[in-house]
């Protein structure tokens, strides 16, 4: 039983290395003798490929985890608002933040996503201990926060001038190319600790899949569980979502069509998310620099493959 799973992230692991080279060094030639080759290498081609790989392990391993700890195959980052509270602050900063702070935004906006992811989940987390059991009710409240944030960045464009708007919009779309390596050296540790700390209670959440009584009694504390995993999430979620903007599907769709092939053990099946959401943004990536008269919104992206991917598991009966 262990072997098939082995296997899976062997092949995920060797496929995911071979779209981070092609990204790396896709574009330019290989010899870094040549100062331009070395410029294009360490401050663009460099961070895209990195700015890809965290974003995308950090959204379908959230995807993954926050599935089971409330216990609802529709339980997303973006579905259930931390994705949405998060970019609702950083629009904020975006359009409302004084010349002062503008001018350090690559460093105020991580802190600005942060605060909001954090908010988010904190309010999701009270939902769902008030709801227990009712875990439709905790993905409805997701929406409506959702739904709220929209309704309020949308009057925000009331008062953002032309260059704010542009920001925010394509920002709003998702963008692999916002990243520098300094901010990289903030948000990657903290998406990568929170990963850490999400796979370091593989177990644990398989023990939640009984229920809590059982958890109880085989030694896990369910609540202090989920407080873990979901603030865990969040900083994964505010970081991700501060240096790529909003990425629509990927943690809700990865998980599911991984779940087919591995089973359900998050031992085996987190590590495959995190490889698996990582090699799906390099693959866009890789589309939009091959795609020379627009950068492509990597939102747009992953909508237009992930909607009829979630019709498809819909129709299949695949999400249960």
């Amino acid at each position: 039983m262990k072997q098939a799973p082995a296997q899976w992230l062997a092949a995920l692991f060797a496929f995911m290395l071979c779209a981070a080279g092609l990204l790396l060094f896709s574009g330019w030639q290989w010899d870094l003798s040549v100062d331009v080759n070395r410029r294009i290498l360490w401050q663009l081609q460099l961070p895209l490929t990195i700015t890809a790989m965290i974003t995308g392990a950090a959204l379908s391993v959230s995807g993954a985890s926050l599935q089971v700890v409330l216990r609802n195959p529709l339980a997303d980052p973006g579905i259930i608002g931390i994705s949405s509270g998060a970019s609702l602050v950083a629009a904020f900063v975006l359009i409302l933040a004084p010349e002062a702070l503008v001018a350090h935004l690559p460093y105020t906006l991580p802190v600005a996503c942060f605060t909001g992811a954090l908010f988010s989940t904190w309010l999701i987390y009270r939902l769902s201990v008030r709801m227990r059991g009712v875990n439709t009710a905790v993905i409805l409240a997701g929406i409506a926060i959702t739904t709220l944030t929209s309704a309020i960045m949308g009057w925000l464009y009331l008062f953002a001038d032309a260059q704010s708007m542009r920001n925010l919009t394509f920002w709003i779309m998702g963008s692999l190319h916002q990243a520098d390596l300094w901010v990289l050296a903030v948000s990657a540790p903290i998406i990568v600790l929170s990963l850490l700390v999400i796979g370091r209670h593989a177990g644990a959440l398989n023990v939640l899949y009984t229920g809590d009584i059982t958890a109880k009694s085989a030694g896990v504390d369910p609540e202090k569980l989920k407080l873990t995993i979901m603030v865990a999430c969040a900083l994964a979620v505010g970081a991700a979502v501060a240096i790529a903007g909003s990425i629509a599907f990927l943690g809700l769709l990865v998980p599911h069509y991984l779940r087919l092939l591995l089973g359900y053990d998050n031992r085996y099946l987190l590590p495959a998310c995190a490889m698996s959401g990582a090699t799906i943004l390099l693959l866009v990536a890789l589309l939009s620099e091959w795609v020379a008269f627009a950068a492509l919104p990597v939102s747009m992206v992953t909508a237009t493959i992930g909607g009829p991917l979630l019709l498809f598991a819909l129709v299949k009966g695949q999400l249960k």
